[in-house]
């Protein structure tokens, strides 16, 4: 099933995500509902906040960006990255190793909205897969920067946050549209409920 994408304006994508303590079969549905939900919308990387779930749970898939470069290694050798996607990472801990570089990032919370954020170039990351087993690994190039966005989205930081404050107010009307617009939506649907 395709989950509606929440965008900005709305609370939960500033909730930090809840540590999922058990794989169930709800959080199993919620992953393949996630990947549907971002491969409909030709995205790379999703975040249980950006479909309504305050949870530390995030799907990755880089494999149709050619353009883009990704770097994996697993205990310190170089690795496939085709091979190792799609990607689930629960619980993630995500650290800094590279220097910071600027790259083009966009959002399926923030239609249409592109920019440069400066971020780490690559990232060691630890995390449980749709398993419930302990992943780790080195993520560089668009991975690393995939995997930090999302991390981001479950401690409840959105790109905005990681933008130079002129680009930001190159967005500012854009974005007040859009959260006016959201608002509006969420006001409307609990009206509905109500009735």
């Amino acid at each position: 099933m395709i989950r509606e994408i929440v965008k900005y304006g709305h609370p939960v994508l500033r909730q930090k995500g809840a540590a999922i303590e058990k794989i169930t079969p709800d959080i199993k549905q919620l992953i393949a509902e996630m990947f549907e939900t971002m491969q409909a919308s030709h995205g790379i990387g999703l975040a249980a906040q950006q479909v309504g779930r305050a949870l530390q749970l995030t799907v990755i898939d880089v494999r149709e960006v050619k353009d883009r470069p990704s770097t994996l290694e697993l205990k310190g050798q170089p690795a496939e990255v085709a091979e190792f996607m799609p990607l689930v990472l629960i619980n993630p801990e995500v650290t800094p190793v590279g220097e910071p570089a600027a790259g083009g990032e966009g959002c399926l919370s923030f239609p249409e909205m592109f920019a440069e954020i400066s971020r780490p170039e690559s990232v060691d990351v630890k995390a449980l897969d749709e398993r419930g087993k302990v992943i780790e690994f080195r993520a560089g190039g668009l991975l690393a920067r995939a995997v930090q966005h999302e991390a981001d989205h479950l401690n409840g930081i959105l790109f905005i946050d990681r933008m130079e404050r002129k680009t930001k107010e190159e967005f500012r009307d854009e974005l007040d549209a859009l959260q006016v617009a959201t608002k509006a939506e969420l006001a409307a649907a609990r009206k509905s409920k109500k009735t």
